[in-house]
């Protein structure tokens, strides 16, 4: 059991890697929603004669985040498989659901107190990543299955209700991760910010709000 749970964790992180960062630089035929079909995966260096077509079915199932996503497509019938959410590569927001009013009351980003300094000015910002990522709530509730760090130290709440009226677009993925571009230079700015929590002791920290 213990050699299987370790090759799926092995299998989870290369596809991770795989179908959020790499497919594009590995040569690989991407769709535009992000689906690489799975025999083209089982083909690539990486992963030829280590995994099965069941084994990364069995990730798909299994994975406690809901990474990944298998569809069988209706042009070629190839089974191909996609991230939810997490991308460096382009891909469409087709298949992610906008949301268009402020359906939950809680939204949160979770990061480090080594990171707190320069986001409290500047505000979040996605990075390399085509959104910033953001939860339904804190770690232990039951609508959060993924989008929040379990070693986050900083619960960031979002005023989602302004920023929509702002004209931010913000979408859940299909594993309930809520997701933004922000502004048009990738930011989810302070003046968004609710409010900010240390974890470990829920206190309140300093927010600049300007």
């Amino acid at each position: 059991m213990g050699v299987r749970c370790n090759k799926d964790v092995s299998l989870s992180k290369s596809l991770s890697w795989l179908l959020r960062h790499g497919a594009v630089k590995e040569g690989l035929r991407i769709s535009p929603e992000g689906y690489i079909e799975v025999n083209q995966i089982l083909q690539h260096k990486n992963f030829r004669g280590k995994y099965n077509q069941l084994d990364i079915e069995r990730v798909v199932a299994s994975n406690d985040k809901q990474r990944f996503k298998l569809r069988v497509n209706s042009n070629t019938h190839a089974l191909e498989i996609k991230a939810n959410q997490g991308h460096t590569l382009t891909v469409s927001d087709a298949e992610l659901i906008p949301i268009l009013q402020p359906i939950y009351s809680t939204v949160i980003h979770g990061t480090y107190l080594k990171c707190w300094p320069t986001i409290k000015v500047s505000g979040l910002h996605r990075m390399r990543r085509q959104h910033i990522h953001l939860a339904k709530g804190t770690i232990g509730d039951s609508a959060v299955i993924s989008g929040l760090r379990e070693s986050a130290q900083v619960y960031i709440y979002i005023d989602l209700p302004k920023a929509l009226a702002d004209g931010l677009k913000f979408y859940e993925s299909e594993n309930g991760v809520i997701l933004t571009a922000g502004d048009l230079k990738g930011y989810l700015t302070p003046k968004y910010f609710l409010k900010a929590v240390k974890v470990s002791t829920v206190t309140c920290l300093k927010i600049n709000l300007c």
